[in-house]
């Protein structure tokens, strides 16, 4: 697996249908994750226009994205901003449920190289927190259930960008 960036903005928009632009992901998806996150997490992008990217002309096609795509948003939506240390996988379902994806341990481990030093991931991959071959990321890993548990976090956390690069 290849551990990339995702860019999201999410900015008011002056428009009747708010314009929805992807590169290196794909649209539909973009709209699932934006309908669980209004359904079940009660966060609105009806009245905003937006923006993902994935950095560095990749194209992703895995699920395994749904987790850091929604949590890019959220972070914009909010004006929150992200640990630049975190790593973000998982798959969510349309009943806003968190699901484990494949690759977990190596996605950790390839984290870890990079200089990440904490993980947002599915709680199916229990064994991988525990420090058993996924190193010290592993070990301070959020495992939401729900993606509502992620928004939560995200919402807590209360650092606006302005703050973060005092």
């Amino acid at each position: 697996p290849v551990l990339v960036e995702i860019q999201a903005l999410v900015a008011p928009s002056s428009l009747g249908t708010p314009r929805r632009a992807v590169v290196g992901w794909d649209g539909a998806r973009l709209s699932m994750v934006l309908a669980v996150l209004e359904a079940h997490c009660g966060v609105r992008f009806g009245q905003h226009d937006v923006y993902l990217n994935v950095a560095g002309g990749y194209r992703i096609s895995e699920p395994a994205a749904d987790l850091a795509v929604a949590a890019a948003l959220v972070s914009s939506l909010t004006g929150l901003a992200l640990p630049s240390d975190c790593v973000y996988f998982g798959e969510i379902s349309l009943s806003g449920a968190v699901r484990p994806v494949a690759h977990a341990q190596q996605r950790l481990k390839e984290a870890e190289k990079l200089g990440f030093g904490s993980a947002v991931l599915p709680l199916g991959s229990e064994d991988l927190v525990g420090g058993n071959g996924a190193g010290g990321i592993g070990a301070g890993a959020f495992q939401p259930t729900e993606l509502a548990d992620l928004v939560a976090r995200i919402a807590g956390s209360r650092r606006s960008r302005a703050e973060e690069q005092e």
